[in-house]
């Protein structure tokens, strides 16, 4: 049986909504936003990346973002608190294989918004979508496995731990391990308005 990624969420830039969130797409105003995420170094302890050090910087990635999408290599939504219509964070789905029907997920909320229910309320909503629209058979997800606290909204989403690996990653130097998660469309029950995750 043949299984191909819904190449049609392509076409518009989809936007989605929760009660308390819009994921939408990144425009070129979100760069400053941008910018006191991926230059906070609360933010960045465990995404084992390089700092933006300028607000060029996330100029470029928004560039980098928005080609993606035009290129059918990436959804990358901007998640935007309704009651104050500012940017607060993003998720992805990166990595398409799109041989597997499956998707790598990624995200990051400003540290002053955790603890609130915000990121786990935008996977769910992402995870609905992946499977929903983009006809996903798995999504993946790859963390360092010191992130507890990304790796307790994952389980909570009903990820399950497949792999780690040893010293598999070299980031300055130093080589990381990796904790590879992941759910399966048959893990969770879909419907029009409502995602139940399994525990």
């Amino acid at each position: 049986m043949d299984i191909f990624i819904n190449d049609s969420v392509f076409t518009v830039f989809p936007v989605l909504e929760t009660p308390r969130l819009v994921l939408r797409e990144f425009r070129p105003d979100d760069a400053e936003a941008l910018f006191k995420i991926r230059s906070d170094n609360k933010v960045l302890m465990y995404m084992d990346t390089h700092p933006h050090n300028s607000i060029a910087d996330s100029d470029a990635m928004i560039r980098r973002i928005t080609a993606s999408f035009n290129e059918r290599s990436g959804l990358n939504w901007v998640i935007e608190e309704k009651a104050a219509g500012k940017m607060i964070g993003y998720v992805c789905y990166h990595r398409l294989m799109r041989e597997c029907s499956r998707a790598e997920i990624g995200y990051s909320l400003t540290p002053d918004k955790w603890g609130n229910g915000y990121a786990i309320e935008a996977v769910k909503r992402l995870v609905e979508f992946g499977f929903g629209e983009m006809n996903l058979h798995s999504i993946e997800a790859n963390v360092n496995p010191g992130n507890e606290a990304s790796i307790r909204l994952l389980e909570k989403t009903g990820f399950k731990k497949e792999a780690h690996f040893r010293e598999n990653y070299l980031f300055n130097g130093i080589f990381l391990d990796s904790a590879i998660y992941c759910l399966i469309k048959s893990d969770v029950s879909l419907s029009e308005n409502k995602t139940s995750f399994m525990s």
